[in-house]
């Protein structure tokens, strides 16, 4: 086996192309020791990684690798007993319970979901949003547990009031935080009770509105990936490859990743998987070659998923090779 993936390996380099290979995480060595030690109930490895960064995009990636563990709901209970004032127990928590809430409903449209799932999905929302909540009142500064709280919004249909409000508790905290602005984009989408209208206001101002060289030029690309599947077949080539997106799409790359500031940390793999995604679709394969390029092979699950749910590296693969010709 391991000489079929060194010949493998061998191969993808002679064909001048990286192997595809999807990455669960952004490079950081400490997610995957995060993951092992949440799966196996060691809290005082988890606490003593989290403990050890400061808050900041990073450090959520490693609070949502463990919420996305399974097995943590069986634990944490018992630390939140022996640290009754600890926030980052409550922080865990929530963000487990939003992982285990999606695990129940899953990633199905609404018609497809059943209403006792809905019923475990919501209850599960409800339990992490009390966790948060009290996160966020121990640490006050902290932006994560809101961006729990604008996720849980989300799935409890809390209002567009409501949900802006904790948007907006957010970005006080952190301005520039990708993973928050990426879930208010769904927000306001229109198969979350949004608008097409709504979703591209709100990617383009926050995008051109920030400094260059953030990560946040992903949502205008992520909002015409949105729009592209929301469309029938036909409609959707005609928009995705109309001079408006392609000049849209150009116009945020080069406010992001291609700007002279711009740093590759924290979800800078997925800004390129997302704009080679986006640039294939609407056809400038010129563009598009860029992003694969820098990508280096490394697969982003989202927003690979929307096209080969069972094997995102095989869409990659498919778009990266159309846009080699």
């Amino acid at each position: 086996m391991a000489m079929l993936r060194d010949w493998g390996l061998a191969l993808g380099r002679r064909a001048g192309r990286p192997v595809a290979r999807v990455q669960k995480d952004s490079g950081d060595p400490e997610v995957g020791r995060i993951r092992t030690a949440a799966a196996s109930g060691d809290w005082n490895t988890v606490r003593d990684i989290l403990q050890a960064r400061p808050e900041s995009d990073d450090w959520t990636e490693l609070v949502r690798a463990v919420g996305d563990t399974a097995g943590v709901e069986r634990w944490i209970s018992g630390v939140l007993e022996a640290e009754p004032d600890a926030p980052l127990p409550r922080l865990v928590a929530g963000f487990r319970y939003i992982g285990w809430a999606w695990e129940a409903r899953t990633g199905a449209r609404a018609s497809h979901v059943s209403r006792e799932q809905f019923e475990v999905f919501h209850s599960r929302l409800r339990s992490a949003e009390e966790w948060l909540y009290e996160a966020a009142e121990r640490e006050p500064g902290w932006t994560t547990p809101w961006l729990g709280l604008v996720t849980t919004g989300r799935g409890l249909q809390v209002g567009q009031d409501a949900a802006r409000r904790r948007f907006e508790a957010a970005v006080r905290r952190g301005p520039h935080h990708l993973a928050v602005h990426q879930q208010r984009l769904q927000q306001v989408c229109a198969k979350w009770s949004g608008s097409h209208e709504q979703m591209h206001s709100f990617a383009r101002e926050a995008a051109l509105g920030a400094p260059g060289g953030t990560l946040l030029g992903q949502l205008v690309a992520m909002a015409h990936i949105e729009h592209w599947l929301d469309l029938d077949s036909g409609p959707d080539s005609a928009y995705i490859r109309s001079s408006e997106t392609v000049a849209s799409l150009r116009e945020a790359a080069e406010h992001s990743y291609r700007h002279p500031d711009f740093v590759r940390s924290g979800e800078w793999l997925q800004v390129y998987n997302t704009f080679a995604m986006a640039f294939s679709l609407a056809g400038d394969h010129a563009a598009a070659r860029e992003c694969f390029a820098a990508s280096e092979g490394r697969v982003t699950e989202s927003p690979w998923q929307y096209l080969n749910g069972a094997d995102p590296a095989a869409a990659y693969k498919e778009h990266r090779a159309a846009a080699r010709h």
